[in-house]
């Protein structure tokens, strides 16, 4: 039995360990683990603290004891108040940060898992509580916290596609910085084929790490190091290989190294289908022993002729129709056969024993389907006369909760179903299956197996108690039936019996044959929700990321109808009737007794690993999508914190904000007649300033969609604005930059910004670009002219001045560590000043001018008069990679926090968007 032998092998190697990826949510990941103290009442007489491992993961936070005794707490990062180091207030001073490695943690909701290690419900414990983890690597605090606070601003965003894209860029982030662990190999001769990222797949969890091919082994590492450093499969064990459809799309592989087993060694989703297909053709090529894939019609003929049974039959369709027990909303599927669950002695002579296999579940009771088909003809397009699906996650762990509870609280947070609809009684289910209004499932390959466990509560759980006070203990089983080994033996004799050899084809073409989908699928009341069937959905079709998130998890739920693998009548099988054939399956499974450890990779530091992996491969910039929204060259870009809006400035007057996600202008407003130079968005992405030649900045409400204010501090145009922490920095061609204190008005009220005057910093000749360290301690001037000058900000005075370029200073930058400061000339040079000295240090000739630039202090990412996208290695003096982009000079450029995605706006009034492809 797959399901149930999977979990008793985790039991066995994982005993230890209560934690499991069951804890977490669906569609969540667990990142990282650190050894640390949960401290309870720290500083009162009853202070207690409690050894164990604190888990990061994408949506929550969970402390696992070490004392059995104490429950798990999970903490859901949506219900935290703050996340911090008690020493945040005190992070300036380098001789008291990060002493104690402790993380302070408020939430008004905590959830205790496995008290006495006991599977029971959650328990929901509400209202604000205080949870000080103290780690046991003090060093390691600062990363912690970054991680948590940036899971944080995930669960925060009020929609699930935001998260689910914020999140996943945070877990392709920590995947790009790793790669696979090359001395995990078996042997120092293997031959590498091919790497790449993948996640593993088991029943409602995935877990991320790095895949790796030789020409002997198959590899996984998890990100994590968990439940094992790295799962191994010898490539001439394998025997089986089946591409897979995981969340409607084509990203999955199964790996067998066993002939007749539903339990796979593998189950791998890869993130696009060419690693997959590679991977694929890699394994089917150098395995010795590999055995090819059998056709669905290979496997009729061996059941026509009887070489194999009704069991092995429908366990090899289930396969070729993308169902596996990983994918519990694509689990294998199996007919209820028997129909008389009230007699004390099973006839299998007589037909009305059996089920009528030529009819869908709920077409057998004629007064049901007749309100069904009722509420069809009246139903609009697309119609369904089924509301819920024969097979899906909640109906394959409604059989298997007594075995598998851990997976039942994970599917429905944390709770059991109420005890009068838990799986007590086979001739009350078999009932409710031709009765209930919504109730249609069939069966798992369980009841055609050999072990009953399924139907014990051996594990004595406490799954409610009935009404009429009966506890649900086990399965209630059919007069017919000694006890559940006898159900079992019984259950597989019906459906290896004459009657249903002779009318097998009659479901199979229901479930997999013609029958299944159009006119056929109608004359034969077989007809189920559009979205559950292949290619009823085109994922790739769908920009909105929240309908995708929504559509996916409607799908999780509601089940997936199996891939046709007939189109036209099923045969009937030829021997009518097999006295005994076999159904054994290999049970071997190689088990590693290597102990969790944790992956050391995930304790780097995220944004900086991330960066430096980015620049690392600057060179593999690829155009992703551009749109031409301007009528003039476009000047500014700023974008929302989630990626989502990008606003623009243009020569054509217009600041215009563009939807990521639907692809559309959904703003577009004129200040004036007159060009806007750049733009820039506030904190909390409320408030868009742009400058603009007409010698104003404007401030524009993001939430109110109108102006909301107006400064008239230039006498000239404004060619550049920054911000920093209330401060706005403005540059002219009226010869100076100025710096401005402003105290926003209140939203609601007619009350404007109020705007001081700080420091004035005057030039000899019109100012084209400024921008500010790090530290917003210094600030650098280029001017029309090719003056580059360094001011001092808090004093307002000038540092260094040097006439770097012969012509205007298109743009300047400082480097990550403010040490130098980089600048691109009308004269085609670019230019670096050490910043301490004043000293220029280097000079590199261009072909042409550089509009603009992004540099991490060693490589250019630079933007071209001729509209290339140019890759330099600064310390070389070389290009490293020229991509074609605009068909003008590009003339703004932005890039994210993590370098790996940059936005691009041209003198050809478009945007490009390019991403990182490693």
């Amino acid at each position: 039995m797959a399901f149930i032998r999977k979990r008793r092998l985790e039991r066995e190697l994982y005993s230890k360990e209560r934690f499991s990826l069951l804890l977490l949510n669906l569609e969540e990941y667990y990142f990282e683990q650190h050894t640390a103290n949960h401290i309870i009442n720290k500083g009162c007489r009853d202070e207690r603290k409690f050894s164990g491992s604190l888990k990061i993961c994408s949506k929550s936070i969970i402390f696992e004891p070490d004392d059995n005794i104490q429950p798990i707490i999970k903490i859901p990062l949506r219900d935290c108040i703050s996340i911090k180091a008690p020493e945040d207030n005190e992070a300036n001073n380098p001789f008291t940060r990060d002493t104690s490695g402790g993380i302070s943690v408020v939430c008004n909701q905590v959830f205790l898992i496995k008290e006495r290690n006991i599977i029971a419900p959650y328990k929901t414990v509400r209202g604000r509580t205080e949870h000080l983890f103290q780690l046991d690597v003090a060093g390691k605090l600062g990363d912690v916290v970054q991680t948590l606070h940036q899971l944080y601003r995930a669960s925060c965003l009020d929609k699930m596609g935001d998260q689910a894209a914020m999140i996943t860029a945070i877990l392709q982030s920590r995947l790009a910085r790793t790669s696979f662990d090359k001395n995990r190999f078996q042997s120092i001769s293997e031959t590498l084929r091919m790497e790449c990222k993948a996640e593993m797949v088991t029943p409602l969890v995935t877990n991320p790490g790095h895949v790796c091919v030789t020409d002997a082994n198959l590899y996984f590492q998890p990100l994590n190091g968990y439940p094992k450093p790295v799962v191994q499969i010898t490539l001439q064990n394998v025997r089986r290989i089946y591409k897979r459809r995981h969340g409607l799309m084509p990203l999955g592989l199964e790996v067998f190294c066993t002939e007749n087993d539903l339990c796979s060694d593998i189950y791998l989703k890869f993130y696009n289908c060419q690693d997959r297909d590679e991977l694929y053709f890699l394994i089917a090529t150098y395995i010795e022993n590999h055995i090819t894939e059998h056709t669905a019609e290979s496997y009729m003929l061996q059941w026509q002729r009887g070489h194999i049974s009704n069991y092995q039959y429908l366990l090899h369709l289930n396969n070729l129709a993308d169902r596996s027990c990983n994918d519990l909303s694509q689990y294998p599927v199996f007919p209820w056969i028997i129909a008389d669950y009230s007699s004390s002695v099973l006839d299998l002579t007589k037909p009305e024993t059996f089920r009528d296999l030529s009819k869908p579940i709920g077409a057998l009771n004629k007064e049901r389907l007749d309100r069904l088909l009722t509420r069809y003809q009246e139903m609009p397009e697309p119609k369904f006369m089924y509301g819920s699906h024969y097979s899906s996650p909640g109906y394959v762990l409604f059989y298997l909760v007594r075995v598998a509870p851990e997976y039942m609280l994970c599917l429905q947070n944390g709770k059991f179903d109420h005890a009068d609809r838990m799986f007590n009684s086979l001739a009350e289910t078999w009932k409710n299956c031709l009765d209930g209004a919504t109730d249609f499932k069939e069966l798992i390959p369980e009841f055609y197996e050999n072990d009953s466990s399924f139907l014990v509560n051996s594990l004595k759980l406490d799954l409610g108690k009935r009404q009429g006070g009966k506890m649900v203990e086990d399965v209630e089983l059919p007069p017919w039936a000694s006890g559940p080994d006898d159900f079992l033996q019984k259950s597989q004799e019906a459906l290896e019996s004459q009657y249903v050899s002779e009318h097998l084809h009659e479901w199979i073409d229901l479930v997999f044959g013609y029958k299944q989908k159009g006119s056929e699928a109608v004359a034969a009341h077989n007809v189920f929700h559009p979205l559950t069937y292949e290619g009823g959905v085109d994922l790739n079709s769908i920009m909105d990321p929240n309908e995708k998130v929504a559509l996916l998890t409607q799908i999780l739920e509601f089940g997936q109808t199996p891939k046709q693998l007939f189109t036209i009548r099923h045969p009937r099988r030829i021997i009518p009737k097999l006295k005994s054939l076999s159904r054994t399956s290999s049970h071997s499974v190689s088990i590693a007794e290597s102990p969790v450890s944790p992956n050391e990779e995930s304790f780097e530091d995220l944004t900086e690993e991330s960066i430096t992996l980015a620049w690392n491969n600057i060179a593999k910039l690829k155009l992703d999508e551009q749109y031409k929204i301007h009528k003039e060259a476009i000047t500014g870009i700023a974008v929302t914190c989630n990626g989502s809006s990008v606003f623009t400035t243009s020569q054509d007057s217009t600041l215009k904000m563009f939807s990521k996600e639907s692809k559309t202008i959904q703003r577009s407003v004129s200040f004036s007649n007159m060009a806007l130079s750049s733009c820039l968005i506030l904190p909390g992405d409320t408030t868009v300033i742009s400058s603009s030649w007409d010698n104003h900045i404007y401030f524009y409400s993001v939430a109110f969609g109108r102006q909301q204010d107006i400064l008239m501090g230039h006498d000239d145009a404004v060619s550049k604005i920054c911000w920093h922490d209330g401060r706005l920095y403005s540059a002219s061609w009226d010869s100076t930059v100025k710096v401005w204190h402003c105290v926003p008005g209140e939203t609601l009220s007619n009350k404007k910004h109020h705007f001081e005057l700080l420091a004035e910093l005057e030039h000899d000749v019109s100012v084209n670009t400024i921008d500010l360290n790090a530290a917003n301690t210094i600030l650098a001037s280029g001017t029309k002219e090719g003056t580059i000058s360094l001011w001092d900000v808090p004093t307002a005075t000038v540092l260094h001045q040097l006439p770097c370029h012969s012509g205007t200073v298109f743009d300047a930058a400082f480097s990550p560590d403010s040490r130098h400061l980089l600048s691109a000339g009308e004269d085609c040079c670019f230019k670096v000043i050490d910043v301490q000295t004043g000293m220029l240090i280097s000079s590199v000739t261009t072909d042409e001018p550089q509009r603009c630039f992004k540099w991490d202090g060693n490589t250019i990412l630079s933007g071209s008069q001729s509209g290339e996208l140019l890759i330099w290695d600064l310390l070389g003096g070389k290009i490293i990679e020229r991509i074609k982009g605009h068909t003008g000079a590009v003339m703004s450029m932005w890039i994210n926090e993590q370098c790996n995605s940059v936005i691009t706006g041209g003198e050809d009034k478009q945007i490009m968007f390019w991403k990182l492809q490693y």
